[in-house]
């Protein structure tokens, strides 16, 4: 990994997706900027970080797409979560002694470093802001609590139903109004390492909602045709963001 210049807002990547609950004052966003080190980019198909090495920073995604995956006991790969511009990344290890998972660059990749000593000061110096990130972390467990019970007990066509719209959605967060089209990096076995299935499974299930009228596939170009029926068909509770935030710390002025 090379630091490159940081020529862009540093904190444009997390503003949108901690604004989903309420945005942070501009005091604790510099807060924040200060805790992180220099921009780097890292090369598509580039490891971030490894399963097992002592989790000592998390990892602010600036620019492209990032995969994180567990290895199984035969040598295969289990992707947990696709990352997007705005995520933070290499959170869930920071309770363990040894990394949970892989962080591994699916694009050429922008993110910033925090060690984990400086976003622990966070608590301290900003805590409205780390309350967020709190929020934000229990948003995405509840995504992955969502596509537990998609891949546990539903089919292959709600699965990848699900995943198309959950997508969707979070690329929108940070390019409002991207309408029904979207390109993505993903290739069908990595589409299928996420949702449980086989490459061929997941082809053929493409297929299938093309056949339905549910989506138009234009190499990696996807259009969601009717977003009501694929929700519909996914089978996940649409959910609603907390409204009341008052029990929140009080942002600095």
């Amino acid at each position: 990994m090379r630091a490159v210049p940081d020529d862009s807002s540093p904190l444009v990547f997390s503003q949108a997706r901690l604004a989903e609950f309420r945005s942070p004052s501009p005091a604790e966003l510099e807060i924040f900027s200060s805790l992180a080190g220099p921009v780097q980019q890292i090369a598509r198909n580039r490891t971030i970080r490894r399963e097992g090495d002592a989790p000592q920073s998390v990892y602010l995604l600036l620019d492209g797409w990032a995969l994180s995956s567990m290895t199984l006991a035969d040598g295969g790969r289990q992707i947990l979560k696709v990352h997007l511009p705005g995520d933070i990344l290499g959170t869930p290890s920071m309770a363990l002694d040894k990394a949970a998972e892989t962080l591994t660059a699916l694009t050429p990749v922008k993110l910033r470093s925090v060690s984990l000593s400086a976003f622990g000061s966070l608590f301290t110096r900003a805590p409205h802001m780390a309350a967020l990130m709190f929020l934000s972390v229990q948003q995405e467990r509840v995504m992955l609590m969502d596509r537990l019970c998609s891949i546990g007990r539903t089919s292959a066509e709600c699965r990848l139903a699900d995943f198309l719209v959950h997508l969707h959605s979070r690329l929108n967060v940070i390019q409002p109004g991207i309408g029904p089209r979207f390109e993505h990096p993903l290739t069908q076995e990595q589409i299928g390492d996420v949702i449980g299935l086989t490459a061929v499974h997941v082809n053929r299930v493409f297929r299938t909602l093309e056949d339905k009228k549910l989506i138009l596939r234009d190499g990696h170009m996807i259009e969601l045709l009717d977003m009501p029926a694929l929700r519909k068909l996914s089978g996940v509770p649409s959910r609603t963001l907390a409204q009341d935030l008052s029990w929140l710390p009080k942002p600095l002025p």
